[in-house]
């Protein structure tokens, strides 16, 4: 499994530790806010295109979902260790998740047209 599928699937393992396993609270905060860091570190890492042309809005497009993503990640943080409505928090985070998946998903579709456009597509 690679680096970005391990992360997601620690934030999604972990969101669901509570209902399904007991697991304490306060131990549930930390290891979130853990797989929280994990995801941050995906999406700070990606690589940038050099793309010029017909690709070069769709990055520029990508990279603000990017810095979004981003920000409601920096705006979670506090309230997984603080927010005394933990089920609201969660389901940020697994709609936060769920945005996280589109997004790369968007990332390999404009890696994958950059490459075609390369090799000449299907002409």
């Amino acid at each position: 499994m690679n680096t970005t599928a391990a992360a997601l699937q620690g934030l999604h393992q972990a969101l669901d530790a509570p209902r399904t396993q007991g697991v304490a609270l306060g131990n549930w905060r930390w290891v979130v806010r853990q797989r929280m860091a994990a995801v941050r570190d995906v999406l700070v890492n990606e690589p940038a295109f050099a793309v010029d042309g017909w690709l070069a809005a769709r990055e520029g497009s990508v990279l603000r979902e990017r810095n979004a993503l981003l920000g409601r990640l920096s705006v979670l943080g506090p309230q997984v260790l603080e927010s005394p409505d933990v089920e609201a928090v969660r389901g940020e985070l697994k709609r936060l998740l769920h945005d996280v998946g589109h997004h790369l998903q968007r990332r390999h579709d404009l890696a994958y047209d950059d490459v075609e456009i390369e090799l000449g597509g299907s002409e």
